[in-house]
């Protein structure tokens, strides 16, 4: 049975973001400036203790938590609650000192010094008993201010460790996988390939940068075990704070999409999902809208994972970061873009790293609402007041959430297992800008889509679209023909269903798992294009489409073809196809080559009208989203061009000037609109 969660109780949406007072504790001129200058900003929450554990433990079993507890008296008293983290994601140096096992060693086998964070093993039972300590004091200390709003689990877990403990746990956790029998871990492997065969599970090391590396199993299992032993290793403080405040709420806060973790195992364990969100603005390759709808993609893949609750948008910046190979400064106006983006979205919060800049150190440079000068007359500062005030009006949106009614699978197993296939072409393989691709146009169509896994119920959903699926299990594949026989639209690509769990191929044809009946068809060969090779898929209606980087030969058993090649030695041969099924009116689509964005809008189209998915073609470069509650749908929109575009068809209030819209409305460059609407209109 799965717990019962815990939701925050905000009836405002969160303005703030990380505070290191710990760094400014001799100068208590600064800490007075900084509370009189968050509430000019309409700050209303803060991040403390992220990196505090020097200050907090300055020596083993000597806890100094007093300066703690008059910030958070003060700040609470200034009507500013406290998201409290733990400080596991960097050590002091004593521990690395009298506990060297607690220190992480690399893909090469080598144990790392002391620094930097995110430094530790997390098997260690002297690591685990460390952070118990320090977790169990902070619960017991500070579980009952009344200031505190939620637990901040450590910051940005990542990474993995080589070391002979988890090692040994991950020979533990394949014996526990595969019932002990060392059998079945060689033929799900294929191990007899190259001799790499195993007798015992203790002969099994994970994929060390000069070992083995070309069993795509192992590969894949490896990275399995890190989300896992991560999540063990989060749970292990999340079950610590639960144990003595259960009331409070418990979250961690992600990063983009990370490779090393699969994040939506590790959300299954946490009350709230948060992530930090740091685009490339105003970069020299990509228009605005490109890198705000790749945001936007980003924070629809965390809101996916809360099961109709809202997320929190724990880290942006105001400014620069000092990270990125080029670190711009946001233009004027757009802060706010990304706030309102970030809500948009489904976020309950805007919070910043950082709210003061700084002195020395790694990110001495990183942007923050008070730079260096310390003065609230700056550009960032206006801005990130402007943007609290907003928030202030945006107030009875608050937990309201995105509904969508389309959906696209993007999977962090799927895509482990291409990015680990040797095949086709190794740079042209791009799994998630491809899911991107279909996300921005949907987007484009005026459809919100969720992203979800291949675990995931999708009964909720009229439309599914499941880009280069190459990793299906049959449970998953039963799964969608399900979905498909009770009236589902399915779209589906090249690369699906080439292999299993284990990353072994099926045989007999792909797709795999049962799904050649599904979509009627099945792929004889695939083929990778170079750039000057050119190819065509023609349709019914006449029109054509260029084909990029990869082309399926298909047969077809009892499709319709929509689309056939017309160049090559597949030339007539079907690119598109269609399948109906059952009286339900559901339809398995399978497009079978890369196309260009215009062929793949008018297939989206096709697919959304027989889902019975209203379209509402959004201008461009203006991106739009809707957030409902049981009384009031709220609309945004956002123009990150340099045109001022109409919005047809608006009927409600607009929030930020309190008029009533009746028709259509205007949206200024790099501005938004939000217009609130009863659920009792029609837009």
């Amino acid at each position: 049975m799965e717990r019962q969660r815990i939701t925050l109780a905000n009836q405002e949406f969160l303005h703030g973001g990380d505070y290191n007072p710990e760094q400014w504790l001799d100068q208590p001129d600064i800490l007075r400036e900084d509370i009189r200058m968050m509430k000019k900003a309409k700050v209303n929450a803060v991040t403390l203790g992220v990196f505090s554990w020097s200050v907090l433990e300055p020596s083993e079993g000597e806890y100094q938590f007093d300066w703690l507890e008059r910030i958070m008296d003060r700040l609470y008293e200034n009507g500013i609650r406290t998201i409290l983290a733990t400080p596991s994601g960097a050590k002091p140096v004593w521990m690395d000192e009298k506990y060297p096992e607690a220190l992480r060693v690399d893909e090469w086998g080598r144990r790392r010094h002391h620094g930097v964070r995110h430094n530790h093993c997390m098997t260690s039972n002297a690591y685990r008993r460390k952070v118990r300590e320090m977790d169990s004091r902070l619960a017991e200390r500070f579980g009952k201010h009344p200031g505190l709003l939620l637990w901040h689990i450590s910051n940005e877990l990542g990474g993995a460790c080589y070391c002979p403990l988890c090692q040994k746990k991950f020979q533990e956790y394949l014996e526990e996988k595969f019932q002990g029998d060392i059998e079945a871990l060689n033929k799900a492997w294929w191990t007899t390939f190259w001799s790499h065969r195993y007798q015992r599970f203790d002969q099994i090391e994970p994929p060390f940068a000069n070992g083995e590396g070309s069993i795509m199993g192992l590969n894949l299992e490896w990275k399995r075990f890190t989300t896992w032993n991560m999540t063990d290793y989060m749970k292990s403080e999340i079950e610590i704070l639960r144990s003595i405040t259960p009331q409070i709420p418990v979250t961690a806060n992600f990063m983009k999409l990370y490779p090393g973790l699969d994040y939506r195992v590790m959300a299954k364990e946490l009350d709230v999902i948060s992530w930090d969100s740091y685009p490339r603005y105003h970069n020299d390759y990509e228009r605005l809208y490109d890198t705000c709808i790749e945001n936007a993609f980003d924070h629809s893949v965390m809101r996916s994972m809360c099961k109709e609750r809202p997320f929190l948008l724990m880290e942006s910046v105001p400014g620069a970061v000092n990270w990125h190979e080029f670190n711009k400064q946001k233009r004027p106006g757009m802060h706010k873009l990304a706030a309102v983006q970030a809500v948009a979205c489904g976020s309950d919060s805007v919070l910043y790293f950082q709210w003061r800049k700084s002195r020395g150190s790694f990110e001495q440079h990183h942007g923050a609402v008070v730079d260096h000068l310390g003065k609230d007359d700056t550009r960032i500062f206006k801005e990130v007041q402007e943007t609290g005030k907003l928030l202030e009006i945006l107030k009875p949106a608050v937990k309201s959430i995105v509904k969508a009614k389309a959906a696209i699978l993007f999977d962090w197993d799927n895509r482990w297992a291409i990015e680990d296939m040797k095949g086709l072409s190794q740079q042209k393989k791009q799994y998630e800008k491809t899911c991107m691709d279909f996300y921005r146009l949907l987007a484009r169509l005026g459809v919100e889509a969720d992203l979800v896994s291949r675990e995931d119920d999708l009964s909720s959903y009229r439309a599914v679209f499941a880009p280069m699926m190459y990793m299906i299990e049959k449970e998953t594949a039963k799964r969608l023909r399900q979905y498909v026989c009770r009236g589902g639209q399915l779209l589906a690509t090249y690369l699906t269903g080439y292999v299993d769990q284990d990353t072994l191929c099926y045989l007999g044809g792909f797709p795999g798992a049962g799904l050649k009946e599904l979509f009627g068809i099945y792929a004889e060969e695939i083929d990778s294009l170079y750039p000057s090779d050119k190819n065509r898929v023609k349709f019914a209606d006449g029109s054509s489409a260029e084909v990029r980087d990869f082309a399926e030969m298909l047969r077809v058993q009892d499709a319709q073809i929509l689309g056939t090649y017309t160049e090559d030695y597949y030339a007539g041969g079907a690119a598109v196809t269609r399948k109906s099924w059952g009286e339900n009116g559901g339809s398995a689509w399978y497009v079978g080559a890369r196309l260009e964005d215009s062929a793949m809008k008018s297939l989206l189209l096709q697919v959304l009208e027989a889902a019975g998915i209203p379209i509402c073609e959004i201008p461009e470069e203006v991106e739009y989203h809707c957030r409902e509650n049981g009384k009031y749908r709220y609309h945004f929109w956002m123009n990150y061009g340099k045109d001022k575009v109409t919005i047809s068809e608006v009927k409600g209030e607009d929030l930020l000037t309190g008029e009533c819209v009746q028709k259509e409305i205007f949206v200024d460059p790099m501005d938004v609109r939000i217009v609130r609407e009863s659920r009792e209109q029609k837009m």
